[in-house]
C-alpha cells in the first residue's frame, strides 16, 4: 500500500504541475491585451469617421470595465469588434504604450 502511494504521488504532482503550468500561460499573455489593445484603439480612432470613433470607443470602455473584473477573454472580444468597427483588426493596429 505504501509502496503504491510513493509511485502514485510523485506521479499525480508531476501531472497536476503540468497541468497548471499550461492554463496559466494564456493568462499571461491576456493581460498585454488589456493594457495595450485600449491604446492601440483610440489611437486608430484619431483619425477615424466620427460615428465609428464613438462605437469603437464605446466598446473599448465597455472592454475595460470587462478587464477590471477579470474577464480577460470576453475584452479582447470587445476589443475586436472595436477594432472591426474602425475598418480594421487588432493585429493590423501600430504598437501604443499604454498611459
Amino acid at each position: 500500500m505504501i509502496t503504491r502511494f510513493l509511485i502514485a504521488a510523485p506521479l499525480a504532482i508531476a501531472i497536476s504541475a503540468a497541468f497548471l503550468g499550461a492554463t496559466a500561460s494564456p493568462a499571461f499573455a491576456a493581460d498585454t491585451t488589456c493594457t495595450q489593445a485600449p491604446a492601440q484603439i483610440r489611437a486608430a480612432a484619431v483619425n477615424a469617421a466620427p460615428d465609428q470613433a464613438r462605437k469603437a470607443l464605446a466598446m473599448v470602455a465597455t472592454g475595460e470595465k470587462i478587464c477590471a473584473e477579470g474577464g480577460r477573454f470576453d475584452a479582447a472580444k470587445k476589443f475586436a469588434a472595436a477594432a472591426k468597427a474602425l475598418g480594421t483588426d487588432l493585429a493590423s493596429l501600430p504598437s501604443v504604450s499604454a498611459q
